[in-house]
Order: C-alpha cells, then structure tokens, then sequence
C-alpha cells in the first residue's frame, strides 16, 4: 500500500479574500473632539456667536490631542467652522499633514436667542427643566431643537465615514453634538443625553463595521494615548 505523509493543508492562493482588507474589516474610526476651554466655558452658552477663542488652557489642550494621536495613521481632519473649533483642529492638521476641512454639519446647536446669555440666568428659567429631562421636545427660541441638532450630525457624520471608509476621521465639534452622535451609536433615546459627559478636549470613539451595529469605543477621554484603538 503506498503511504502518503500527512501534510498540512495548502495555504490559499492569492486574491481577492471574501473577508476583506484589514482596514475594512477594522471598520471605520470616528474620533469625536470637543474643542478646548474658552474664557466663557461654563458659566455661558456662546452657541454659534463668532469671535470665541480658546483661552491658553484650551491651546494646550489642543496640543495635547494632537499628541495623544502619535502612532495613529489619520486619514482625514474635520472641524466645525467655529473658532474654537477650529483652533482646536490646527495642531492636529500640522502633526499629520492633512489639510483642515470645516464642515457646517460639525457646527453647535443653533440656540437661537438664548446665545450669549448666562448659564446661571438660564438654568432659572422654566424651560431649563426640559432642556435637561425632554430635550427631545425643546427647540431654542429662534434656533434648533435637540432633534434637529442629533440628525444633522449623524448625517454629516454618515458622510464623512463614508469618503474615508475604512480609515480614521478625527472631527472637532462642540460638546451637545458630539453627545447627541454618541447617544445614536450607542441606541440611547435623546432624553437621556445629557447623562453623557463630553469635556473641553475630550475624545469619544466610534467604530463602524459594515454590517454590524456602532461600536463606542471610549467617550470622554482626556489623557491616555490612542493608537491602541486600532490594533
């Protein structure tokens, strides 16, 4: 009887793998950033008003996020044409060696005639009940409600992952857009966003994979380095 030795199996040939290319299978990376601290943050709602900038606070925490993207490979650098924003992106685009690219869908909540004012003022105010327990049935006089504001970032975002499939976006914004893109990945009703913590420099990550649900990777996330959120 003529015997053959047990061999291991054949590797495939090369071609096209029903699995796809690493970075589909990795998904997209959707790196969200609050801008950085201004004279104001905090104690006043500013909304969309022109000529904020980031206090020396804020400069270094833009730095820092630049610094925190060391060894990530980032394809494409976004921000809400607001100064703040922007100021927020610039060291990052310079790191990487992207251009900047303002999007308006990356824009604050238009808060219509509350701009400017008080957050101490406002929080007296009736309304501010619902604000913070019925977004979803608030609109700001004259401006946008909550549920506008929640569409119209998921679907710049929707945009944005899907001109650089497979690869890494980092978009500047501002801290309730950024919550309402975090409560849809997540599947949480817009209610319940403000129970979401988005701080002044702050990364949140989402993972997309086609096929598959949001995966929220981290939110809120001040200090530790991110190249560990692709493998």
């Amino acid at each position: 009887m003529l015997m053959v030795a047990a061999t291991a199996p054949a590797a495939p040939a090369p071609g096209p793998s029903s699995e796809g290319s690493s970075s589909e299978r990795q998904g997209t990376l959707l790196l969200l950033v609050r801008h950085g601290e201004t004279p104001t943050t905090g104690t006043v709602l500013p909304g969309r008003a022109p000529g904020l900038h980031l206090s020396d606070r804020g400069r270094a925490q833009a730095e820092r996020v630049a610094e925190r993207l060391a060894g990530l490979t980032v394809d494409a650098v976004y921000s809400s044409p607001l100064e703040r924003a922007r100021e927020t992106a610039e060291p990052t685009a310079a790191r990487t060696g992207l251009d900047l690219t303002h999007h308006a869908g990356l824009l604050e909540c238009d808060f219509g005639e509350w701009t400017g004012s008080a957050i101490a003022t406002l929080a007296a105010l009736p309304e501010w009940h619902t604000v913070q327990h019925s977004p979803s049935f608030f609109r700001f006089p004259g401006g946008e409600s909550f549920t506008e504001m929640q569409a119209r970032i998921v679907e710049a975002l929707d945009a944005l992952r899907a001109a650089h499939a497979g690869g890494v976006i980092v978009c500047f914004s501002h801290a309730d857009p950024i919550k309402a893109a975090v409560a849809r990945a997540l599947g949480t009703h817009l209610d319940l966003f403000q129970r979401i913590v988005i701080s002044p420099g702050s990364v949140s990550a989402i993972s997309f994979v086609e096929g598959q649900a949001p995966a929220v990777l981290m939110v809120n996330s001040t200090s530790e380095p991110l190249s560990g959120l692709r493998a």
